[in-house]
């Protein structure tokens, strides 16, 4: 497996200080999905939990509804330079009458670790219709327990502590309890790490539970929650007009600047208890 951090050195200079030093950087290397051996997408992110990355983005993609959908996933043969595995290419074999990815919508099949969407032809191709109403959950929770929300994500973030470089996104209950928590160097790449953990554990739909990201929310990551029923994203930074849309478009509660005890509700005021 990659490693998560790569440690380089570095030139810090500052005031009163100018020193060298080696530094740990959150490690970023390209993943090629590919389902059943044909390459669908590539992706940059940082390596770990790639298994559950690929099926989040399959969920994502409506290919696949349940952990049932899987027949089996492995790594690919591919070397480096040294004759090591790499790990980067990783291959999804669909169960037994489970339809392929849909081949009519033109896509580029790379993705930066900033954007994952941005291969798609029109914005119409990313509009997927969810199996799941992210309208019809009746999760619920307090501005209290949202407000502590952001620091309880913090302390789980090992990577972030070391390297100040990745994205985090975790899945919680209405107590603030976390389920899960996935880091990446790309936003949409932790979020499909979550629901593709969620997808293996049997958990979907998701709309008992709420997503939180270390970022900012963007039409895309609305759209992953949408696919996977979730209800309400919280994110810690700015929304996007679109992600907004989107989100209301679908009934779904829409936070942004999260944090310390105050937020912005931007859709779905009705998930959002203790409101005057």
């Amino acid at each position: 497996m990659g490693r998560v951090t790569v440690r380089r050195p570095v030139r810090k200079i500052s005031a009163n200080r100018d020193v060298r030093r080696p530094d740990a950087l959150a490690a970023e290397e390209p993943l090629e999905i590919r389902v059943g051996g044909k390459a669908l997408a590539v992706t940059m992110r940082t390596p770990g939990n790639d298994v559950e990355l690929a099926h989040g983005f399959l969920l994502s993609e409506g290919v696949l509804a349940s952990r049932e959908d899987v027949a089996v996933a492995r790594y690919c043969d591919g070397v480096d330079d040294q004759g090591r595995n790499t790990y980067n290419v990783l291959d999804v074999a669909l169960a037994e009458g489970v339809a392929p990815p849909e081949t009519g919508v033109e896509r580029n099949f790379y993705t930066t670790s900033s954007c994952g969407v941005c291969g798609k032809a029109a914005l119409d191709a990313v509009k997927l219709r969810s199996r799941f109403s992210p309208g019809k959950s009746e999760f619920a929770v307090s501005t209290d327990v949202l407000s502590k929300l952001p620091d309880t994500l913090r302390t789980q973030q090992k990577v972030f502590a070391s390297t100040g470089g990745l994205h985090a996104a975790a899945l919680f209950d209405t107590e603030g309890n976390l389920a899960v928590v996935r880091e990446d160097v790309g936003r949409h790449n932790a979020v499909d790490k979550v629901l593709g953990w969620a997808l293996q554990e049997g958990r979907i739909p998701a709309g008992d539970t709420g997503l939180l990201v270390s970022g900012r929310a963007s039409f895309e990551l609305v759209q992953k929650a949408a696919m996977a029923g979730i209800g309400l994203l919280a994110a810690v930074s700015a929304p996007s007009s679109l992600a907004a849309e989107l989100a209301e478009e679908n009934g779904m509660t829409l936070i942004g600047f999260l944090r310390d005890d105050s937020m912005n509700l931007y859709t779905g005021e009705h998930r959002v208890l203790g409101l005057g």
